[in-house]
């Protein structure tokens, strides 16, 4: 008997060492609840975010800092200072890596 259900056949498609680094990165620039709000904020917000990111999570500033810039390490989100204020945004590119990598899995 088996725990997974279908054919004992099936052929299960491994990550290469490359993607599967990647994919353990990006899982890893997740793995705060902070930074998942972050980027669920800016992918509703839909377009540049100028507003302060503190607000929307409710931390300190410093902390929320920490936080834009493991993603932005990431590649998740992309900030561009304009005048004296930063726009933040969602990389929509890489979510749909991160999206392809999960369902890799």
């Amino acid at each position: 008997m088996s725990c997974c259900p279908g054919d004992e056949e099936d052929v299960l498609v491994l990550l290469d060492d490359d993607r599967t680094a990647e994919l353990a990165m990006l899982l890893k620039a997740l793995a705060h609840p902070a930074r998942i709000q972050l980027l669920r904020h800016l992918s509703s917000y839909g377009q540049c975010y100028f507003g302060s990111l503190a607000d929307v999570v409710g931390l300190a500033p410093s902390t929320t800092s920490q936080h834009v810039k493991v993603l932005k390490e990431a590649g998740l989100i992309l900030g561009s200072a304009e005048e004296q204020r930063t726009c933040y945004c969602i990389n929509p590119a890489r979510l749909a890596e991160l999206k392809q990598l999960v369902q890799s899995l």
